[in-house]
């Protein structure tokens, strides 16, 4: 894969799904009720909740400044994202799929975060009964489904390495340019 055919895959990737969370999130502010009150049409199993996460994942929250906290880390994040997009090497699509699913999540949720003081919104209520899932999006999907497909590909390159084959697909370091591992960027 060519530069240009990674990007080709990467930007409407993360594009496709940066803009399917947000138009998701919207439906679900307009729809659903902000009184916590689940919309069951697809059963116990999958709810439809609307709440407001003024933290991150799982509810995780540190205090009054967590929005920006949570904003900041989420730059650098999208920062040392990009750098490993960089040095992707070319005909790596499952890493750049990869890439792009979580970079898509994590511009969605900063998008609420820079939109709202009430939060980054939540929507997808998933379980049994009263065991329940934490309250989620597609931003959260896509940051999920990526990290497990970049985390397959780590492990993958860690077989090839312990097998001794020779050279990865991509550069072991964000730093590091794919054409030439000696030199640092």
């Amino acid at each position: 894969m060519q530069s240009r055919s990674k990007a080709l895959l990467f930007w409407p990737v993360l594009v496709l799904v940066a803009l399917l969370d947000v138009a998701t999130k919207a439906i679900a502010v307009q729809a659903l009720s902000p009184q916590r009150v689940p919309h069951d049409p697809l059963g116990n199993l999958v709810r439809f909740t609307l709440v407001y996460n003024p933290g991150a994942a799982f509810g995780l929250h540190v205090g009054p400044q967590s929005r920006w906290i949570f904003t900041a880390l989420t730059i650098v994040a999208l920062v040392i994202l990009g750098r490993l997009y960089l040095a992707t090497r070319p005909g790596d699509r499952v890493r750049v799929l990869a890439l792009a699913l979580v970079c898509a999540g994590a511009v969605g949720n900063l998008f609420d975060r820079l939109r709202s003081t009430m939060g980054v919104v939540d929507f997808i209520d998933v379980g049994f009964g009263d065991a329940r899932w934490p309250t989620f999006n597609v931003a959260d999907m896509a940051v999920s489904v990526g990290a497990v497909l970049l985390a397959w590909v780590l492990w993958q390159e860690d077989r090839a390495i312990a097998n001794g084959a020779v050279g990865g697909t991509s550069a072991p370091l964000a730093g590091v340019r794919p054409a030439d591992q000696g030199d640092l960027v």
